[in-house]
């Protein structure tokens, strides 16, 4: 018997979990938002086991080989690129909340340029990575409803969103916290970029069933105003796409491909530049629309 969700929201693909489990997810098309849904989504007690994978590079800061040591050299370039950006929507107080913060090095670097920072990792062994380096500044996932009200300057979700169960109430919450005019960054994927529509169900960046939800810039801007914010720039990240590339010709094919991945990488980039549809975007939301 068909099951009754799917009778009413049509597939848009089926992938796998290539890095833990094996198992099999429908990616779902959610017409109003215009995004996609992984289905069956785990329930939230069993979420922490398709984590525990040494190959999950976001919760070490191991380097064992070439392709840890790239995304590394990458890691850092981008932490100067975020700096400057949130110094740009910087008060006298630069009060910072990076949600999922992972090992701490975005929190790190913020902290030595003056943010008071406060950081979310649920993960433990993340966490105690991350507040070797920002001096206990990481709290548990409980600790977010502890916060006050209009106390951050910018609140940042780098990769975060499509991992949160029950993510509009997170949005929610996350407005709750900002300052009047102060800034929420979201980085996410983007499944209508070019090397998502070249890697097919292979594309790493649907990673099910940790990414449970799938965005467009459409349902970002939606989501957004729903809770009276405004999307009021979208940037790209450029090196996802040559990352993203790299564990996919892993996934499809079974050893990584460094030149295919580098041509498609290139080519999704180049394709971006006019369809502004980049591998990974990152979304500036105002909190207070003028």
């Amino acid at each position: 018997m068909r099951n009754p969700f799917l009778m009413k929201k049509e597939i848009y693909i089926t992938v796998k979990d290539n890095s833990v489990s094996n198992e099999e997810f429908q990616l779902v098309f959610n017409t109003e938002l215009e995004m996609l849904e992984t289905y069956p989504q785990p329930p939230l007690e069993q979420l922490p086991k398709y984590y525990k994978s040494e190959d999950y590079i976001s919760h070490t800061d191991s380097q064992r080989n070439l392709f840890e040591k790239v995304y590394h050299l990458a890691r850092r370039i981008s932490l100067k690129k975020k700096l400057k950006l949130i110094n740009s929507f910087s008060s006298e107080e630069k009060k910072l909340l990076d949600v999922g913060c992972g090992t701490g090095d975005f929190l790190q670097i913020a902290q030595q340029n003056n943010w008071t920072v406060s950081g979310i990792e649920p993960n433990d062994e993340a966490r105690i990575i991350a507040n070797e380096k920002t001096r206990n500044a990481v709290f548990e996932a409980e600790h977010l409803l502890e916060f006050d009200s209009n106390s951050f300057d910018v609140i940042t979700l780098w990769h975060v969103l499509e991992h949160l169960p029950k993510f509009e109430d997170y949005i929610s919450i996350l407005k709750s916290f900002l300052k009047p005019n102060g800034t929420l960054i979201i980085a996410v994927p983007n499944y209508k970029s070019y090397d998502a529509k070249y890697y097919k169900e292979f594309w790493a960046a649907y990673d099910a069933p940790r990414h449970l939800w799938h965005f467009s810039q459409t349902a970002i801007s939606k989501l957004v105003t729903k809770e009276k914010m405004k999307v009021i720039k979208t940037l790209p990240m450029p090196f996802d796409s040559y990352y993203v590339s790299l564990l996919s010709e892993k996934y499809k094919s079974g050893w990584m491909n460094f030149f295919n991945a580098f041509r498609i990488g290139w080519l999704s980039n180049f394709k971006a530049k006019q369809s502004t549809e980049y591998s990974s975007l990152i979304f500036l939301i105002r909190n207070k629309i003028n």
